[in-house]
């Protein structure tokens, strides 16, 4: 089982469409089978898949000791293919009951995820560099960076590349690759931000890159993938090239 964390400095990066659409690519198109965990207290990733984070218990009350992974763990609408809801308790759950006095608490997820026997676990990150990332990033044995070919999104890679370096050497979490989102190839700037990117993470840029599409937000309405809805839109095919891409690296 590979656990792999979705991460960003900052919103808007696609993140929880890149964990939603690589999972899913990889249960329909590659036969794995895959866990999604929404540990972003937004719940977007929850709602996107079409729960609603208010009727569904997370992460939360299993870091607490209150309930059992498999307590939390939902079937989605792709077979093979389960979810771990977030809500609002995630946002300060490391100040909560016993965590706040478990001076490791940052490292119990990993403990939580180990019995599990899933091919593939992605992690859907805050977007901010908090307790919850990090212990994401201590369960994980690799860590997909999201960016976009924008000012702040490219500078935020080199405060998050410091902060994933520094877990890397405790606890040996690697960086799999660079998702950049949102790419149109006739951008005036992205010979830049391509540069900036190979020096913050050198060789780990992937070469799929996922074009902005319209019906990415349409999926989510109807709380399914791009898969289902719009199977040959052009995000569909770069979601489907991006997924082979991250399988031959691992």
């Amino acid at each position: 089982m590979l656990i792999i964390s979705v991460s960003s400095f900052k919103g808007g990066t696609a993140k929880t469409s890149t964990s939603l659409h690589v999972g899913s690519a990889m249960t329909l198109f590659h036969n794995k089978r895959v866990l999604l965990i929404d540990f972003d207290a937004q719940a977007n990733l929850t709602t996107g898949l079409g729960f609603d984070p208010d009727e569904q218990d997370s992460m939360a009350p299993v870091l607490q000791g209150e309930k059992s992974i498999q307590d939390v763990i939902l079937p989605t609408c792709i077979p093979n293919m389960d979810i771990v809801p977030a809500d609002t308790w995630l946002e300060r759950v490391e100040v909560s009951g016993v965590l706040a006095a478990d001076r490791y608490s940052h490292e119990r997820l990993k403990e939580i995820l180990r019995p599990l026997s899933y091919d593939y676990v992605f992690i859907d990150t805050p977007p901010s560099l908090c307790w919850l990332t990090e212990s994401s990033l201590i369960a994980s044995n690799y860590s997909l960076v999201c960016a976009t070919p924008e000012f702040y999104s490219v500078k935020g890679l080199q405060r998050l590349s410091l902060f994933i370096n520094n877990i890397s050497e405790r606890h040996g979490t690697k960086i799999l690759g660079v998702v950049l989102s949102f790419w149109n190839h006739r951008g005036k700037s992205n010979d830049a931000f391509l540069k900036v990117i190979e020096q913050t993470f050198p060789g780990k840029l992937l070469q799929a890159k996922v074009r902005r599409d319209i019906a990415v937000s349409e999926a989510t309405i109807y709380g399914k993938p791009i898969f289902n809805t719009a199977p040959t839109a052009r995000a569909s095919l770069d979601y489907t090239a991006l997924t082979s891409e991250i399988l031959s690296r691992v």
